[in-house]
């Protein structure tokens, strides 16, 4: 509740917090939206791939030319970590690049704000092992799912309350699964020229629509919080918020869940394709145990939803502003020293399975393609077996024969063993693995 006034108090010394963004897409351009309307905060050097891309994301975005001006644009991220910044936003969704962007802030110094859920996932319990090692933040990037389900989290905990379980909504059908870039648009009512004159990707929008975002996110969740994952993926019941309560609880209770404290995802449509009532489609939420009758009647009369026995209830918020919210990550790292969410253990992760039969010598093109999709896997579970992580399935060439809906292991592919973002893989499962 003080970052504004601490920010005040940084401004009016004439020291304003510089940060590093690396990847001006469409997060990255929400953030930069912010910037010229928060006095002390100061985007000084913006990464990305084509420099003159980021700086017409600015004038997009309605910075003005003597702010452009100022700015260093460049394709150079150790430019970055050299210069006179605090933090670095890490906003490119590559998980290799952010991998190896994380490392570098890190050794510079530098706060780091992992908005690239992607690598956090394959490596993020790691990095934030390092990072705390050497006396700087490692961070989700508040306004993102992960970080606003483990603040309610946090919040519930400190408050005395158990925690039955905690996640988002999305928009779900089990055959999404094995949807390919080819047919992504038809599910979200658009043409494919519609998407190519807007300038989206059909693979990115497709891995939100094939599940793994979602695995990819909850695994983050799980990650930071502690909460468990599902022993056979994500279930993604229909689920409005008002009953919230009644559905993410125990199934000892009446749920869906194998057990409380654990991580699940609701769908916005009933499994026959019609609307779930009052949805949470663009929304996150944890649903609480009163851990007495007092807390309980205090839930009825205060006018909480609450399933029969009046012990759960859920507390939502029913939208999220992407990067719209990611000064309240950068400010927290450089104000408080603060992380809003980090990795705290190894609790999920998400392997690659198979969206239908694949031949020896395909190749993988990861998430959000044609060849597999990310399911939740509980990480010792996913460890034991010797999955493939999905952020490593792309650009690999299988070895066997897969059955679809098989998971993918480590086995089933050719590798690099000197690849950074292997080694950076297999030192983290090797650390967690003991």
């Amino acid at each position: 509740m003080n970052l504004f006034p601490l920010l005040n108090a940084r401004c009016a010394k004439g020291q304003p917090v510089r940060v590093a963004l690396i990847g001006a897409g469409k997060f990255g351009s929400m953030f930069l939206s912010q910037v010229p309307h928060v006095a002390g905060l100061d985007v000084s050097v913006i990464v990305d791939l084509d420099p003159e891309r980021a700086r017409e994301a600015c004038r997009t975005v309605g910075w003005d030319a003597a702010r452009i001006a100022a700015t260093t644009y460049t394709a150079d991220s150790a430019k970055a970590m050299a210069s006179d910044i605090e933090v670095v936003v890490e906003a490119t969704g590559n998980p290799a690049a952010g991998i190896r962007h994380a490392r570098a802030a890190i050794a510079h110094g530098k706060h780091i704000v992992m908005v690239n859920v992607e690598a956090d996932v394959l490596a993020g319990p790691l990095l934030a092992d390092e990072a705390r090692k050497a006396g700087v933040v490692y961070s989700l990037a508040y306004g993102d799912q992960p970080a606003l389900t483990a603040e309610m989290v946090d919040w519930a905990r400190a408050t005395g309350f158990r925690v039955a379980c905690a996640g988002k909504g999305t928009k779900y059908l089990p055959a999404y699964h094995e949807v390919t870039p080819d047919d992504v648009w038809q599910h979200y009512g658009l043409t494919r020229s519609e998407a190519q004159s807007a300038g989206m990707n059909p693979q990115m929008f497709n891995s939100f629509l094939d599940g793994t975002k979602s695995a990819i996110e909850m695994a983050a969740i799980a990650n930071a919080t502690g909460l468990d994952v599902p022993s056979n993926g994500l279930l993604f019941p229909p689920c409005g918020v008002d009953d919230l309560p009644h559905v993410l609880r125990p199934r000892a209770q009446g749920g869906v869940l194998e057990r409380a404290g654990m991580v699940e995802v609701v769908s916005s449509l009933e499994r026959d394709g019609r609307p779930v009532f009052r949805d949470l489609r663009w929304g996150v939420y944890v649903v609480l145990e009163a851990p007495n009758d007092y807390a309980a009647d205090c839930f009825k009369q205060y006018g909480l939803k609450t399933d029969e026995s009046g012990r759960y209830a859920a507390m939502y918020k029913p939208y999220h502003l992407i990067g719209l919210e990611l000064n309240i990550s950068v400010l927290s790292a450089a104000l408080r020293r603060e992380a809003t969410g980090q990795p705290i253990g190894f609790r999920g992760d998400v392997a690659a399975v198979a969206k239908r039969s694949l031949s020896k010598g395909e190749m993988l093109d990861g998430e959000g393609g044609y060849t597999v999709w990310g399911k939740l896997l509980p990480a010792n579970a996913s460890l034991k077996a010797g999955a493939l992580p999905i952020g490593l399935a792309h650009n690999v060439r299988l070895k066997n024969d897969i059955p679809h809906g098989a998971v993918l292991r480590w086995s089933d592919v050719e590798f690099d063993a000197e690849n950074e973002t292997v080694k950076a893989r297999k030192a983290m499962e090797a650390a967690f693995r003991a």
